[in-house]
């Protein structure tokens, strides 16, 4: 499938991105996962948050990219044009459930919000039984450079349907998806605003790939980070250096939250680590700032 003509011919995005070598093969995963992933398997039915399609348009779409064409939710109001756009980056898991529900919490609150499956060429991630085969088996075999020119080809699919408007451009994501969230911002200055859920500062995945802090500087939206205070894996103060490096770059519009005593993946409901008064308090404060950097 050959790209779209936005991609081609917007100078901007051509810029940004990378030129990124594909071998032209068969992806390994083709479709969106059914459900959850298996490897965060049982759910906890009891908190899960399931938002209706009611007055939306939501479903699996299509992204033509360099090699082909990857899988993606998109959700967004059923009537009307112009929806600002977010992009929704997912957890190591891939796009499940969860991040499908996410896209359409964001749709209901007037966003185009379009989650990319950015694993399709190393595998499901949704079908490995343990977080460690899918960190060895996919994670660490997707370069930054593979993610952001996919991340760039879905703002040009969004711009070419002529209903998402893409000056308005926010990012948000979960744990992996809170690092390519910070990731994202600085690869693309068109970001408007970011929101990171605890997405490690100081990691790459991908070897010789950068960490957020290297890259502070480069990003020029308003970041709001989200992060547990008894989160094992992400220092606090390794959240508070970005904070940092963030302000020492000039950048004004740093906001960074850490919640106490709280775990990793405080805002995930189907896991045990949910937190129901500070995944709410989160998410309120998502919006505001989506709505205050002029995604909206």
């Amino acid at each position: 499938m050959n790209a779209p003509q936005d991609l081609i011919q917007d100078p901007h995005l051509k810029s940004l991105t990378p030129e990124v070598k594909f071998n032209r093969r068969t992806f390994l995963a083709s479709s969106l996962a059914t459900g959850f992933a298996l490897a965060v398997q049982p759910v906890c039915a009891q908190t899960v948050i399931t938002t209706d399609t009611q007055g939306l348009e939501a479903g699996e779409v299509k992204i033509p990219v360099k090699d082909g064409a990857i899988p993606a939710y998109r959700a967004m109001p059923a009537t009307g044009t112009g929806f600002a756009t977010i992009l929704v980056a997912s957890e190591i898991w891939g796009v499940h459930e969860y991040i499908k529900d996410v896209c359409r919490r964001l749709a209901k609150a007037g966003y185009c919000a379009i989650a990319p499956e950015l694993f399709v060429r190393q595998g499901d991630p949704s079908k490995l039984a343990t977080n460690q085969e899918i960190i060895s088996q996919i994670i660490s075999k997707a370069p930054d450079a593979q993610v952001m020119a996919d991340l760039d080809a879905t703002v040009a699919w969004a711009k070419s349907t002529g209903r998402a408007n893409v000056a308005k451009l926010g990012i948000t994501g979960f744990c992996w998806g809170g690092r390519t969230t910070l990731m994202y911002a600085a690869h693309n200055p068109g970001v408007r605003a970011a929101v990171a859920w605890y997405g490690p500062t100081a990691r790459s995945y991908f070897a010789g790939d950068k960490t957020a802090l290297e890259v502070a500087g480069q990003i020029k939206g308003a970041v709001l980070g989200l992060y547990g205070g008894a989160d094992a894996g992400i220092p606090n103060d390794t959240v508070e250096k970005m904070r940092d490096a963030l302000k020492a770059a000039g950048n004004a519009n740093v906001e960074f939250v850490i919640y106490p005593d709280m775990p990793h993946a405080f805002h995930a409901d189907y896991r045990p680590t949910y937190r129901k008064e500070q995944a709410a308090d989160g998410w309120s404060r998502a919006l505001a700032w989506f709505k205050k950097h002029g995604v909206a």
